[in-house]
């Protein structure tokens, strides 16, 4: 993946007021990213499909890679000439490593970030959704709350029982220590057995992910870029 160039003899200046790098046609159908940095110095980062980590999901399956992701994250760290990053969401989640590291990451960084749940948010996702300095969701986005889950074989013995419990103590500190529900309230979501016919866990619309205190406001993209620009004039102010 090429790095974002900023470097006007080494770019294209589009006719939308963006910057694109030598790679940014190929980019959207490789990477999932447009590699754009736009002029206001956001950045924008989408996590679509599922997040695939150390186990290739394969060609025929859409999915977010987090080798790719986690450059792009370390990029906008470091380039002087991002101000922030747009994180969007539409996943149905994936694994639970990678979902977490891209997380941390982006809860890592010294410059504004701003998320938006579009379509769904699920899974491993909420702690994506999370992880910014200010969330948005769609009026009609959803995110679905659940225990963690696992494919394949597993051993029945008490270690293996313990590394889950274990393993989901790291989302629920995770989510709680960077949103504003409380830990008995993301608990009883994620235990509900009232609502999936097949499982259990709550499906939150919207609003309630609001209400909730999960996500900060319902919005769409002009909500987020505007808060981003608003959370970047800060930081620059700060500097």
């Amino acid at each position: 993946m090429g790095k974002i160039q900023n470097n006007k003899n080494q770019n294209e200046i589009s006719n939308d007021n963006t910057i694109l790098n030598e790679d940014g046609e190929n980019a959207v159908k490789e990477l999932g990213n447009t590699n754009k940095l736009y002029k206001s110095g956001i950045l924008p980062i989408n996590i679509i499909g599922e997040i695939e980590g150390h186990t290739d999901l394969g060609s025929g399956r859409k999915a977010t890679k987090y080798e790719h992701i986690i450059p792009l994250i370390i990029e906008a760290e470091e380039n002087d000439d991002i101000k922030g990053v747009l994180l969007t969401l539409n996943t149905m989640g994936g694994d639970v490593e990678a979902g977490l590291a891209i997380s941390e990451l982006i809860a890592g960084m010294t410059k504004p970030s701003v998320s938006l749940v579009l379509g769904g948010g699920h899974s491993i996702g909420v702690p994506l959704a999370v992880c910014t300095d200010y969330s948005f969701i769609a009026p009609t986005a959803t995110m679905t709350v659940h225990p963690i889950r696992t494919n394949g074989l597993v051993i029945g013995v008490a270690q293996s029982f313990d590394y889950f419990k274990r393993m989901q103590e790291r989302i629920v500190s995770f989510v709680v220590s960077h949103s504003n529900i409380k830990q008995k309230d993301f608990m009883d979501l994620m235990l509900n057995d009232e609502e999936l016919a097949n499982d259990i866990g709550s499906i939150l619309i919207g609003e309630k992910a609001v209400r909730t205190g999960l996500i900060n406001e319902v919005g769409s993209i002009g909500c987020a870029l505007k808060k981003l620009k608003e959370l970047c004039l800060d930081n620059t102010k700060d500097l």
